[in-house]
């Protein structure tokens, strides 16, 4: 029987056990725990640069996009045609400008009461060119547009006379200068809107050209093939408004009048075409020394020619009309024959049967001359 004093040592040794179970349990918790903080830093880490390493690919992409944009822009805008108009407006703008001080001046010396004047002046002249370009545009009669371009030029001229008497108060220089620039705008809006004219002319004739080489190829269609356009107009009033093409109803009138695909082409045609097609193959055979065709080809194939005799005695395939060679002498058989030869008996077996491609081929041929010239 154990005593107290064992009892004590062997709960104090199962205790010590038991923390240091605990502890070693503890330890392993946090070396797991630190294992999955250190795990979760560096996906972190590696989360964060994915995004910044993605971030500044897209950083990059929005640079060249905004680069590109800025180039597409400067190529717009520098074009010699942009360049021209926005130009010739900032000329106008300057003229406008430059004569307007020199006439408030003159006007308002004479009483306040014209000081609008001036302006007057500056919108007539810049409201009858806007009008010549509104008449171009609208391809209103030429008298419409000389009317406005004379009544511009007037108020311009008038706008002209005024800054020269009131620049030579204080030099010839002054005088002209400020004429000049009172007259140059609405020049330069003048010979902006002649270019612009000729240019919208030279497409507008393009595309008239254009016009009357479609109406030409109508009137010919229309002349040629009379039977052709009328069942085409037919076909077209038939179906469904705007469903069938003039073009696509042509080309089926003329396949259900001549039954062929091919606008242009009828049966008379096919033939043609066929016996010349026929015709360059038997001289292109003739005169390569071979045969070029497929029909050609196949037949050599089917029966080539025999190029040396077999050696040994060989039924031939068709029995000849010629007497046997005589063993005789020469000076013998100067003096004829004994006796006439055996008549021609034809046996079977002695000619070679055709192949069935062959067979095939002369069908065909048979049936296409046979459609050509009109049986069926």
């Amino acid at each position: 029987m154990s005593s107290w004093g064992d009892e004590r040592r062997r709960n104090q040794a199962a205790e010590a056990e038991q923390r240091r179970l605990d502890q070693a349990a503890a330890d392993e918790r946090k070396l797991k725990l630190r294992a999955a903080e250190d795990e979760r830093r560096r996906s972190n880490k590696t989360a964060d640069k994915t995004e910044a390493r993605a971030a500044a690919q897209q950083k990059r992409r929005d640079k060249r996009e905004r680069r590109r944009e800025r180039a597409q822009a400067w190529t717009k805008n520098t074009r010699p045609g942009v360049v021209y108009q926005r130009g010739t407006l900032a000329l106008v703008a300057a003229s406008a400008l430059a004569s307007l001080p020199a006439q408030i001046a003159h006007f308002a010396g004479i009483s306040l009461m014209l000081l609008t004047v001036p302006f007057a002046l500056e919108g007539a002249a810049w409201v009858m060119a806007a009008g010549v370009a509104y008449a171009d545009e609208k391809r209103l009669p030429g008298w419409v547009r000389w009317l406005l371009r004379a009544l511009c030029m007037s108020a311009a001229g008038y706008a002209a006379w005024i800054n020269y008497g009131y620049g030579m108060e204080t030099g010839p220089a002054v005088g002209f200068g400020l004429a000049a620039v009172t007259l140059l705008g609405p020049v330069f809006f003048e010979v902006r809107q002649w270019v612009t004219t000729l240019t919208l002319d030279a497409a507008e004739k393009k595309r008239s050209t254009e016009a009357k080489a479609r109406a030409k190829h109508d009137k010919q269609r229309r002349s040629h093939h009379k039977d052709v356009v009328k069942l085409a107009e037919r076909l077209v009033s038939a179906a469904p408004y705007g469903t069938l093409a003039r073009e696509a109803a042509f080309v089926a009138a003329w396949q259900i009048l001549y039954g062929s695909e091919t606008p242009g082409m009828t049966p008379a045609m096919h033939a043609q075409q066929l016996t010349a097609r026929q015709s360059l193959a038997t001289a292109m055979d003739a005169a390569n020394g071979s045969p070029i065709s497929a029909r050609a080809r196949l037949l050599q194939r089917l029966h080539p020619a025999p190029s040396a005799l077999p050696q040994g005695a060989v039924k031939p395939q068709v029995v000849t009309d010629l007497p046997p060679a005589s063993e005789r002498p020469a000076e013998d058989r100067l003096k004829g024959s004994r006796r006439q030869p055996p008549p021609h008996r034809r046996s079977k077996g002695d000619g070679l049967p055709f192949h069935p491609l062959a067979k095939t081929q002369a069908a065909d041929t048979a049936r296409k001359v046979t459609a050509v010239n009109g049986h069926h």
